[in-house]
């Protein structure tokens, strides 16, 4: 038997990005042949894509867990790592993406639809890409990032022109099978219809759908039966057809009543796509093929058109009133259609970087008093791609913030020597350069800063005063 699924969370992870390579050329007679390390390749992203062919979630709920492919690793010889493989998830049209505090992302509607739902992480650079004058056999490359996970909740909510609403065995089931060539299973007792049915109807030159979905009862809104279920698939109906019971036996039940019910459920419901009252809505007494029905039907028309709904007498049975009740939701449709069908003149909206964004925020440590906290995409990247056991990597990335100016904010916000600083998950004590230029820097052995070493660290002004020195064609001992 196959299942009806229109819910599911999805544990996606997208892959990890292949570290670069620090790699010197080495040939007989080229002793000086520099860094030829490649780059590592990105990892695959992880893509939601409407599928036509798809009209369930029942594939995710059986297999939730979904990972993207890996970079591949690069090598010597200026090689490249291949970008791992992109993993495509087909969902259904309709399909609509929460992340894990219910916040919808995205309203994946048409064939073609796409959603980057995870992104791969970025490849390592190799030492060959990190070459400049100033640095020109770097004994080190950066590191990977891991690819994105995180948590998604998809909602089918389906796609139909015309939406039932009624009572459980208020005739709906039947009434799709009457219209269309759906076949629903239809049965006497409260919540036959389990998943939404749709059925193709056509009318004139018009053709459209009707969703059969589980039967409303008062409290709905809050959960109760299967009413999330109902007005799930309720939301982009662009008609709504009040199907009420003219020959239920069940005490204190009336079509009024029961029309006041749903309307109330449908007014607490907080959609995605706007207000349910909001939609065009129309009424269909059924089973006037009781004598009983048909005189309660005549008793309650009037009181139902004084209210503005369009009503109209029918039975799924034996089809009475079927006809003009087919080519009204034809016209509604039509007319909402239209509607939707103006064009609208293309808006283009720019968010320009503010002026003082300099890209990263320094803030004092809630948990650790005088040390401070610093956000940003830059930074707490470069902590990813930075490997701590080589300290000429440490230094890169020193230089890379000084440059950034988060050293400089750091000393603005009162840091002292020694002060703990947190970029991302890596914690270390501020250590300022003391207005040195860090462009003015001289490497030594690959692999290693001795800039990291404080006990021959030279004095600031020492280090301007031999810069000074070299300007002006004197030597001095550390120029030797």
């Amino acid at each position: 038997m196959v299942k009806f699924v229109d819910r599911v969370v999805l544990h996606l992870a997208a892959g990890n990005g292949a570290h670069g390579v620090a790699s010197i050329h080495r040939e007989k007679f080229k002793p000086l042949g520099g860094p030829d390390g490649g780059n590592g390749g990105r990892g695959g992203d992880v893509v939601l894509a409407v599928d036509t062919n798809v009209h369930t979630l029942l594939d995710f709920h059986h297999h939730p867990h979904q990972k993207a492919g890996n970079g591949g690793q690069a090598a010597g010889g200026h090689r490249n790592g291949a970008h791992g493989s992109d993993l495509r998830l087909r969902v259904p049209d309709g399909t609509v993406v929460l992340d894990e505090r219910g916040e919808v992302l995205v309203d994946l509607t048409g064939p073609g639809a796409e959603f980057v739902a995870a992104r791969g992480g970025q490849g390592g650079l190799g030492n060959a890409a990190l070459a400049s004058t100033k640095r020109n056999a770097p004994g080190f490359a950066l590191l990977g990032e891991p690819g994105e996970a995180r948590d998604l909740v998809l909602e089918l909510k389906s796609v139909a022109d015309v939406g039932l609403v009624g009572f459980p065995s208020a005739g709906k089931s039947s009434l799709v099978a009457a219209l269309s060539a759906a076949r629903p299973k239809i049965a006497d007792y409260p919540f036959t219809t389990l998943v939404p049915n749709l059925g193709v109807v056509s009318a004139g030159n018009t053709t459209f759908t009707v969703a059969d979905v589980p039967g409303l009862i008062p409290g709905a809104a809050d959960g109760k039966g299967l009413g999330l279920d109902f007005l799930r698939h309720v939301e982009r109906c662009a008609v709504l057809l009040h199907v009420l019971d003219c020959a239920t036996l069940e005490p204190g039940r009336d079509p009024l009543s029961d029309l006041d019910a749903l309307e109330s459920e449908l007014a607490r419901y907080e959609g995605t796509f706007g207000e349910l009252l909001e939609k065009p809505r129309l009424v269909a007494l059924n089973k006037i093929d009781v004598p009983e029905a048909q005189e309660l039907a005549d008793l309650v028309r009037p009181e139902l058109e004084a209210r503005g709904l369009r009503v109209f007498e029918i039975s799924a049975v034996s089809h009475a009133g079927l006809r003009p009740l087919t080519f009204a939701l034809a016209e509604a449709v039509e007319a909402d259609r239209t509607a939707r069908a103006v064009p609208e003149s293309p808006r283009i909206v720019l968010r320009p970087r503010a002026v003082d964004d300099v890209g990263f925020t320094v803030r004092p440590d809630p948990d650790d008093p005088g040390g401070f906290v610093v956000r940003g995409e830059k930074p707490e990247r470069w902590i990813r791609q930075t490997a701590f056991d080589n300290d000429e990597a440490v230094g890169y990335l020193a230089d890379r913030l000084a440059r950034l100016g988060v050293e400089k904010e750091l000393a603005k916000q009162g840091a002292e020597r020694g002060a703990s600083v947190t970029i991302g998950d890596v914690s270390f004590d501020f250590q300022p350069t003391g207005g040195v230029d860090v462009d003015d820097w001289a490497p030594g052995r690959r692999g290693t800063d001795e800039r990291l070493d404080t006990s021959s660290r030279p004095r600031a002004d020492e280090r301007l005063a031999a810069k000074k020195s070299r300007h002006t064609g004197q030597w001095t001992d550390e120029d030797l």
